[in-house]
């Protein structure tokens, strides 16, 4: 099979290296077309990018020359598909300069996540929702299209939500946070806040979470998202741990359950990704840990190659029903990774041909 072209928007960032060392050997796609700022446009990458992963720069990165964030003729073919990791300060504009040019935006940016017509995607969770693109290429004019995926936060937490759902329905979610400097970006935290201190306030991150959650969780009808018919609310708080994010989830169900019914629901749980077996796709989505001091980011940050949500410690709660732990990697799973399984899903639909 010949790989698609791809590209990346603001592949000089944290999470657009990862982008980069994502697509390093993907089976279906190819790296093709970086861009960045204007200070990086001009240069090979190499230059460009001052590298922040354990991982090499792939060799095939490199030598590619970095382009300006503009949809007009430049060096090289601009791909049709772009991942876009581009900060929320420029990335309304932009993308949207692309998306009218005719180009698939898949981005990791917040600006349109909450947009009726734009699908925020988990595809183990709401597949169906990329229909949305339909609806968003009808009312906008244009030939492109922007899908999204989730805050880094929002993901562990609804991959751990979904299958309760289903199964019980949801009435009321607690959720706190304790999350990696590395959500920050690059150089993120400043060390005199953060070293011997946790921070009990992420901008934005709390209304994020809940938010995206209810979309996530809503159910798709004529063309539009009805949130899901729960209370959720969140506390969102900057830790000392590089990478991975830690929840602290208490639920109230409408049915009846036990804990058992919780783990079972959570190991059985597979969805488009797993049946279609997309490349990024963890074979099991969700990994139950029934040690009593588990998950911790230090031993199962890179469960299913990063992609998987790790949850554990779960346990009667006499203030709502059922309370757990949950973990995933912000810039794998809460980020590039999403977004990579975002265009793995909309390939095998058919949006990509």
């Amino acid at each position: 099979m010949k790989k698609l072209e791809v590209g990346i928007l603001g592949a000089t960032g944290m999470v657009g290296q990862r982008f980069v060392s994502l697509l390093e050997n993907h089976p279906w796609f190819e790296l093709t077309w970086l861009a960045a700022s204007d200070r990086s446009a001009g240069k090979a990458y190499s230059e460009a990018c001052s590298w922040r992963l354990r991982e090499p720069m792939p060799e095939r990165a490199r030598p590619l020359r970095v382009q300006e964030c503009k949809p007009v003729a430049q060096a090289g073919r601009i791909p049709q598909l772009l991942f876009s990791s581009l900060d929320s300060r420029v990335a309304g504009e932009v993308e949207q300069e692309f998306a009218r040019a005719g180009h698939v935006v898949v981005s990791n940016s917040s600006n349109y996540r909450m947009d009726p017509d734009v699908p925020l995607l988990i595809p183990e969770v709401n597949p169906d929702h990329l229909a949305l693109v339909r609806v968003q290429r009808q009312g906008r004019g244009w030939k492109g299209m922007i899908v999204t995926n989730p805050n880094c936060t929002t993901v562990g937490l609804v991959m751990s939500l979904a299958p309760l759902e289903k199964a019980f329905g949801l009435d009321k979610v607690l959720m706190t946070s304790m999350q990696a400097v590395s959500g920050a970006g690059y150089p993120g935290v400043p060390t005199l806040d953060i070293l011997g201190n946790v921070i009990p306030h992420i901008a934005g991150e709390e209304e994020k979470v809940e938010r995206e959650t209810q979309k996530l969780l809503g159910k798709l009808a004529d063309g539009r998202v009805d949130p899901g018919n729960f209370a959720v609310s969140a506390h969102c708080n900057r830790v000392l741990v590089e990478d991975g994010h830690m929840e602290s989830v208490s639920v109230a169900l409408k049915s009846k359950a036990s804990v058992e019914d919780l783990l079972a629901a959570w190991r059985a749980f597979q969805s488009v990704p797993q049946q279609r077996k997309l490349p990024s796709a963890p074979a099991h989505p969700i990994v139950v840990r029934e040690e009593k001091d588990r998950p911790q980011p230090k031993f199962y940050l890179h469960a299913e190659g990063g992609m998987a949500t790790v949850v554990g410690r779960v346990r009667s709660c006499p203030v709502l029903q059922f309370k757990y732990m949950a973990l995933s990697h912000n810039t794998i799973r809460g980020a590039a990774g999403a977004a990579l399984l975002n265009a793995e899903l909309m390939k095998s639909e058919g949006y990509l041909d």
